[in-house]
C-alpha cells in the first residue's frame, strides 16, 4: 500500500521509573535506557458513586486488577457490635487529601461516606429487640419470653456510642472507605465510632463552616 503523508506523534506513555528524575541536588541524570513495560503506571480509576460498572485489567504475572469505575454498594463493618452488612453508598462527605474528591464524589481509599443505615437497624433489633433512638418495649415486638430474657442479658452488657446513635435518627452513617475501590473493584469499610467520629465530625464541621485550611 502507498505511504501518507501522515506522521503519527509517539505518545507519551504515563512510567513509575525515575530514571527522568533529577537528583536531590538538583543534578541531571544521564538516560541509559528506554521506558520498561514493568515501570508503567496507568490512569486513575476515578471511582463514582453509580450503577455498578467494573472492568477487568490484566497486569504482571497475569493476574487481574479489578477497576471500580462506579461503585454504590460495599460491605461495611460495625466494629463495636462485629456486625458487617451490605448497603447502599449515599454520598461522599470529606476526604483529607484533596477536596475536588469531594466535589466529584470520588470513592477511594480513606474518604469519608454517608451509608444507607437500614440493614445496621434491623440487624439491631433482631439482636437487641429494640429500636434504635427509640424507647420500644420487648412487649410491643411480640417477642416469645425465651427471646425477652436473652435480648435484656445482652442489652445489659450493651452500651452504644450516643454519637452513631443519633445518626440512625437520620438514617445514615459515616463509614470510612478502608478498600481500593480502583484496585480490588470493592468499596468496603467501617462505620466511624469513638474519637475517630469525633475528629472527623470536627473536621467536617470546620470545612462547612469555611474556615481556612489546618
Amino acid at each position: 500500500h502507498g505511504t501518507s503523508g501522515f506522521h503519527q506523534q509517539p505518545t507519551m506513555g504515563i512510567t513509575r521509573s525515575s530514571f527522568r528524575k533529577r537528583r536531590a541536588t538538583g543534578g541531571k541524570k544521564p538516560i541509559i535506557r528506554k521506558k520498561r513495560k514493568f515501570e508503567l503506571g496507568r490512569a486513575a480509576a476515578g471511582t463514582r458513586i453509580g450503577v455498578q460498572r467494573v472492568r477487568t485489567v490484566r497486569v504482571r504475572g497475569g493476574s487481574l486488577k479489578f477497576r471500580g469505575l462506579r461503585l454504590d454498594h460495599g460491605n461495611f463493618a460495625w466494629g463495636s457490635e462485629g456486625c458487617t452488612r451490605k448497603t447502599r453508598i449515599l454520598d461522599v462527605n470529606y476526604n483529607a487529601s484533596n477536596n475536588e474528591l469531594v466535589r466529584t464524589k470520588t470513592l477511594v481509599k480513606g474518604a469519608i461516606v454517608q451509608v444507607d443505615a437500614t440493614p445496621f437497624r434491623q440487624w439491631y433489633v433482631t439482636h437487641y429487640g429494640q429500636e434504635l433512638g427509640k424507647k420500644a418495649s420487648t412487649e410491643e415486638q411480640k417477642f416469645s419470653k425465651t427471646q425477652q430474657k436473652k435480648f435484656e442479658a445482652r442489652r445489659k452488657n450493651n452500651t452504644i456510642d450516643q454519637a452513631v446513635a443519633d445518626q440512625f435518627k437520620s438514617g445514615r452513617l459515616f463509614a470510612v472507605v478502608s478498600s481500593r475501590p480502583g484496585q480490588s473493584g470493592r468499596c468496603d469499610g467501617y462505620i466511624l465510632e469513638g474519637t475517630e467520629l469525633a475528629f472527623y465530625t470536627r473536621k467536617m464541621a470546620k470545612k462547612k463552616s469555611g474556615k481556612g485550611k489546618d
